[in-house]
């Protein structure tokens, strides 16, 4: 079970990804798009705690796309909100690749995103990121 911290570093997760979405629908607002990188990084660091938040943006292999993710966080909130949320997503694809199979994989468990996922028009392009785990017989 989760613990209430974590819980709400989910929440602010999920808050930020919606005020960014939020900010680049609306024309890249600035303002949204500032308060939804703010919510990711307080819901990452409420999380997995401050500490381990600051070694794994630190951490050597990660440091390039620490570099990016804060360039664009520090383009956007200087006014080029449109150049900042580019170089922004790349920091962000180099931080979190490795993800991306691991989130797959658990949205794959909830029911209604797993039939989503299983339609053939995903399964294949989802099969070749991460694959569907098989029991062995």
């Amino acid at each position: 079970m989760l613990d209430d911290r974590r819980k709400i570093g989910i929440g602010l997760t999920g808050l930020g990804f919606l005020f960014l979405l939020l900010g680049v629908l609306f024309f890249f607002d600035k303002g949204l798009i500032a308060l939804g990188n703010l919510m990711f990084l307080c819901g990452v660091a409420l999380t997995i705690g401050p500490h381990a938040t600051v070694k794994f943006f630190l951490r050597k292999k990660n440091l390039k796309g620490t570099i990016f993710f804060m360039a664009g966080v520090g383009l956007v909130v200087w006014g080029w909100a449109i150049f900042g949320m580019v170089v922004e997503t790349y920091g962000f694809w180099l931080l979190f690749a490795g993800f991306v199979p691991t989130a797959l994989s658990f949205l794959r468990r909830i029911p209604v995103f797993g039939r989503i996922l299983d339609l053939p028009l995903f399964k294949k392009v989802l099969n070749k990121i991460a694959p569907a785990q098989t029991l062995p017989i």
